[in-house]
């Protein structure tokens, strides 16, 4: 089945709980909450602004991001669920995994001393 959604609508997969990275507390499935983080599936045209030109969206189809835990309408589809939630209701893009900084290392830089002529 395709589904379009309209103007700066969106279409979001849920990350399943195991696809959740949250520092290896183990939380029993009663107290578990939804995914806040998705997947975009299916984004709309854009926003109509009142002069009629169209706005781009800034989210894009594959974008892995991050939304309330109340935002947009649940729908399933062909047995899976989904999210259809405005732009507005996205917090963060998630653009990568976070590269490792070296720590900075303690003491003093010494300067080259310059010779006389």
């Amino acid at each position: 089945m395709n589904v379009r959604p309209m103007h700066d609508r969106i279409m979001v997969r849920r990350l399943e709980q195991g696809e959740q990275q949250i520092g290896g507390i183990i939380i029993p499935d009663t107290a578990k909450e939804k995914p806040v983080q998705g997947t975009v599936i299916v984004v709309g045209t854009g926003k109509t602004k009142d002069d009629g030109t169209r706005v781009s969206l800034a989210v894009k189809t594959g974008d892995r991001i991050l939304f309330g835990t109340y935002a947009g309408q649940e729908i399933t589809l062909d047995g899976e669920e989904y999210l259809i939630m405005k732009e507005d209701d996205v917090l963060a893009i998630i653009e990568g995994q976070a590269k490792k900084k070296l720590p900075a290392i303690k003491g003093k830089t010494t300067k080259k001393k310059k010779k006389k002529k």
